[in-house]
C-alpha cells in the first residue's frame, strides 16, 4: 500500500456522543469539533466510563473488557437497557454508530451503522479504529501473555478490518473443537476438517499480526521525542514457522499438530500449539532491555511510543488517523514528556479523548483542545 503522508490524512472524530443507562450515567450527551477533548474530574465521576463508551465503537469488548451486564446502569428501570449513539467523520465522512446490548434475556450486543443493523461488533472495524492507554495497561509487559495477544490484535484491527471476524471465528472453532474432544464423541473424519479451519484461520490471524507488527518496526524504531525507540516481535511456535515458510505449509504443519495432541488436549480442554499461545516480546531500544525489566515510567513512555507509531502507520498507510483514548496518560509523566504528548497529538492531527484531575495540567495545551469538566453526571465546557 502507498504511503499517505500524515498531513494529508483524515483524522477520525466523533462530533456527538449519547450514553442512556450506561455505567454511572443515565443520560449524558457530549458534543465536540475535531481537536482534542480533555475531561477533568475527581475519581469516580465516570471520565474513564466515556473513555470506554467511546472504545465500545470499534471491534471488541472495549476498554475495559467487561460483560454487557455489567455495562447497564445498576439503579435504571428494569427492562431498560444501556445504549450508545455516536456520530462520527472519518475518511470516508460522515456515520451514525449505535450500539448496546439487545432487549430481552438474549446476552448479545447489537450494532447499527447509519440506522441499518449490522452482523456484530465486527462490521465496526470498517467505519472507526481506535487505539488507548489505560492504567491497568501500563503493567502489560509484566503480564500474562493473553493480555498482550489483546494488545496486539488492537493494533492489527487499525490496518485489518477482516481480523476482528477471523480471531472471533477461531476461538470459536477452538471451543467446539475442544467441546467434542471432551465429550469423546466426534469421529477423526469430523475432527480433521474442524482442524483444517481451525489451521487456516489461525495461520491468517497469526499472519495479520505479524504484518501489523513489521509495519510499526520503523515507526517505532526512532521513537518520538523524549519517548524511546523500541523493537518489536512476535513469538511462538506458530509464529516461528511463518518466519521459515509459506503460510500454506504452515496451515499444514498446524493441523498435523493439531491431530497429533487430540489426547493431551481432551484432558487439558485447550490446544497445545496455535496463535491463542504466541507472545509479543517487546524491548526498549535506548536501554537494550527486554520492556519488562524496565522502570515502570519506562515501560509507560514506550507504551506511549508505540500508541503514536501506531496512529503515525495508520496514517501513513491508510489515510487515517485512529481516536486515541488515554486515561491518566499524564500521571507519572515528568513535563518534558508531557508536553512531547500534547504536541505529538497536535501534530497528528488526532482527535484524542484524554482524563486527568487537574485542568492545570492540560493548560500547555492552549486552544488546541477543548476542556470539560465532568461531575454530577454532567460535562461543562471550561474552554
Amino acid at each position: 500500500m502507498p504511503s499517505v503522508a500524515v498531513d494529508t490524512a483524515h483524522g477520525i472524530s466523533v462530533s456527538r456522543l449519547a450514553l442512556a443507562e450506561f455505567r454511572c450515567f443515565p443520560r449524558l450527551v457530549l458534543t465536540a469539533d475535531d481537536r482534542p477533548v480533555v475531561l477533568v474530574g475527581a475519581n469516580g465521576v465516570g471520565k474513564t466510563t466515556i473513555l470506554e463508551a467511546l472504545s465500545l465503537l470499534t471491534p471488541g469488548a472495549g476498554l475495559r473488557g467487561a460483560r454487557l451486564a455489567d455495562l447497564g446502569r445498576r439503579e435504571a428501570p428494569p427492562g431498560t437497557t444501556w445504549a450508545v449513539n455516536a456520530h462520527i467523520r472519518g475518511a470516508e465522512g460522515a456515520v451514525d454508530i449505535g450500539t448496546g446490548r439487545g432487549d430481552g434475556d438474549e446476552a448479545r450486543r447489537v450494532v447499527r451503522i447509519d440506522g441499518r443493523p449490522a452482523r456484530g461488533p465486527a462490521a465496526l472495524g470498517a467505519v472507526a479504529s481506535a487505539l488507548w492507554l489505560t492504567p491497568p495497561m501500563e503493567r502489560l509487559f509484566g503480564d500474562g501473555a493473553g493480555a498482550r495477544r489483546r494488545f496486539v490484535d488492537r493494533l492489527v484491527f487499525g490496518f485489518d478490518a477482516g481480523h476482528a471476524k477471523r480471531v472471533a471465528r477461531y476461538e470459536r472453532t477452538l471451543r467446539e473443537r475442544a467441546r467434542l474432544l471432551r465429550e469423546g464423541r466426534a469421529d477423526a473424519a469430523w475432527l480433521r476438517a474442524l482442524e483444517a479451519r481451525i489451521a487456516e484461520t489461525g495461520i491468517a490471524v497469526a499472519a495479520a499480526r505479524r504484518a501489523t507488527i513489521r509495519r510499526l518496526a520503523a515507526a517505532l524504531a526512532d521513537g518520538v521525542g523524549p519517548f524511546p525507540g523500541g523493537v518489536l516481535a512476535l513469538i511462538g511456535t506458530v509464529e516461528d514457522w511463518l518466519e521459515t515458510m509459506p503460510a500454506v505449509e504452515a496451515e499444514g504443519r498446524f493441523a498435523e499438530a493439531l491431530a497429533a495432541s487430540r489426547r493431551r488436549d481432551a484432558e487439558t480442554g485447550g490446544a497445545a500449539v496455535g496463535p491463542h499461545r504466541g507472545d509479543l516480546d517487546a524491548r526498549h531500544g535506548p536501554l537494550a532491555l527486554p520492556a519488562a525489566q524496565c522502570s515502570t515510567g519506562e515501560q509507560k513512555a514506550l507504551l506511549i511510543a508505540i500508541l503514536l507509531a501506531a496512529a503515525r502507520a495508520q496514517a501513513d498507510q491508510r489515510g487515517i488517523v485512529p481516536l486515541l483514548l488515554l486515561d491518566e496518560v499524564a500521571a507519572h509523566l515528568d513535563e518534558s514528556r508531557r508536553l512531547a504528548l500534547f504536541d505529538a497529538i497536535t501534530a497528528l492531527g488526532a482527535q484524542a479523548w484524554i482524563t486527568g484531575s487537574e485542568a492545570a495540567v492540560f493548560a500547555p495545551l492552549g486552544d488546541r483542545a477543548r476542556i470539560l469538566a465532568i461531575a454530577g453526571g454532567r460535562a461543562e465546557p471550561i474552554t
